[in-house]
């Protein structure tokens, strides 16, 4: 496949799952709005990037904080680790930002 094409495509996955993240962060909000109770734990969480351009890196950034119930927060010096805040703080709260927007970044944008 050529490289116009792959990245067209990498660039409509990534708008997929931004889609996808915020229908359910919505709905996440909506419902800790509705049920104050129903937030269990918020806090703030390192990412270690493995992304090292600062386009990437400003992307990831936005895609994160235009997620409801996330905020980036600030990059390390080093374009090392992001921080974010996270309103329902999660186990696997990194490993879904690495895993997801990161990962589809990188496919993008490298």
């Amino acid at each position: 496949m050529n490289l116009w094409l792959k990245r067209a495509r990498a660039w409509l996955v990534l708008a997929g799952l931004f889609a996808r993240e915020l229908v359910l962060s919505v709905n996440d909000v909506l419902k800790a709005v509705l049920r104050p109770s129903r937030v269990q734990r918020s806090g703030i969480v390192a990412v270690p990037l493995s992304l090292r351009d600062d386009a990437s890196i400003a992307l990831l950034a936005n895609l994160v904080t235009l997620t409801p119930g996330t905020t980036s927060l600030h990059v390390s010096d080093d374009k090392g680790v992001l921080y974010v805040h996270a309103m329902n703080l999660g186990d696997d709260t990194v490993a879904q930002i690495q895993s997801g927007f990161e990962r589809r970044v990188k496919e993008c944008l490298e």
